[in-house]
C-alpha cells in the first residue's frame, strides 16, 4: 500500500512507540529503590551525566524518568541545578499521611460493599505473602508486598478517582512509609493490622475496617515521627 504522506511506512506505523518510556519507567524504578536503600538521601543531586553512565543509559531516558519523579514529588528540579532527592519537612510528611489514612479508610470502607471474593482472596494472599516473609532480611521486598497490599483495599473500593488519589499520595510517601515499615516494630505492628484489616474486610464490617485503616496509617505518622527524630539527635559525623 502506497505511502498516505505521513512520511512513514505502514509497517512504521504499526510499531507503538513504547521503548522509550519503558526504559524510562525502568529507571525511575532503580532510582525509587536507591532511595529506599539510602544509596540515594533526601538533599542528594543526581548528576545526569554520572548518573547515565552508572545506570548504561543515555541521557534522554534518564531525564524523562526524572520527569516522572518529579512528578511524583520524589525529586525536586530547578534551573541552573542538578535535579536533587526531594526532603520534605516531617511536617509536611505528617500532612500527607493524615490524608492518605482517610483514604484508605474510605477505600476500606468501600471495598466492604463492592469487592468480590476474588478481590478479596487476592488481598489475604499478599497478607499471606507478608505473614511468609516476616523474617526475611529483605526489607524492600516486604515493603514492596506492603504497599501491594494496601493498593490492592483501594483498588476493590471500584472508585476510579480514589484509586488515582491514592496512587498519587502514595508515590510522594514512598520513602516516609519504607521507614515506618522497615523498623522491627513497625513490621510487627503491620502484621497485626494487617490481620485485623483481613478479618474485618471479610465479615464486610465497613465501619471497623476503615477505623483499623485510618490507625494503621495514624501509626505511621508515630513510627517516623519517632524515626526522624532520633536521626535528628546523632551527632554529626
Amino acid at each position: 500500500m502506497a505511502d498516505t504522506g505521513t512520511g512513514k511506512s505502514e509497517t512504521e506505523k504499526s510499531i507503538p512507540s513504547l521503548s522509550r518510556q519503558r526504559l524510562a519507567d525502568q529507571i525511575a524504578d532503580v532510582l525509587r529503590e536507591q532511595m529506599l536503600t539510602g544509596a540515594l538521601q533526601p538533599g542528594d543531586p543526581i548528576h545526569e551525566r554520572e548518573t547515565a553512565e552508572a545506570l548504561g543509559v543515555s541521557r534522554t531516558p534518564l531525564r524523562e524518568a526524572i520527569l516522572i519523579l518529579e512528578a511524583e514529588g520524589l525529586i525536586e528540579t530547578a534551573p541552573a541545578r542538578s535535579p536533587m532527592i526531594a526532603n520534605p519537612s516531617l511536617s509536611d510528611i505528617s500532612d500527607l499521611l493524615l490524608v492518605q489514612a482517610n483514604l484508605e479508610a474510605l477505600g476500606g470502607e468501600l471495598a466492604c460493599v463492592r469487592a468480590d471474593a476474588c478481590d478479596i482472596a487476592a488481598i489475604r494472599a499478599l497478607h499471606q505473602r507478608m505473614v511468609e516473609t516476616n523474617d526475611d532480611p529483605d526489607t524492600v521486598a516486604f515493603f514492596k508486598t506492603d504497599m501491594a497490599f494496601h493498593c490492592a483495599i483501594v483498588a476493590a473500593s471500584g472508585n476510579r478517582p480514589l484509586i488515582k488519589t491514592h496512587l498519587q499520595y502514595n508515590s510522594r510517601l514512598w520513602r516516609a512509609r519504607y521507614m515506618s515499615s522497615r523498623s522491627r516494630t513497625g513490621r510487627e505492628q503491620t502484621m497485626l493490622d494487617h490481620g485485623d484489616i483481613i478479618r474485618h474486610l471479610e465479615a464486610r464490617d465497613a465501619v471497623t475496617t476503615a477505623e483499623v485503616l485510618r490507625r494503621h496509617l495514624f501509626q505511621a505518622i508515630a513510627n517516623i515521627t519517632r524515626i526522624v527524630e532520633a536521626e535528628q539527635q546523632k551527632p554529626a559525623s
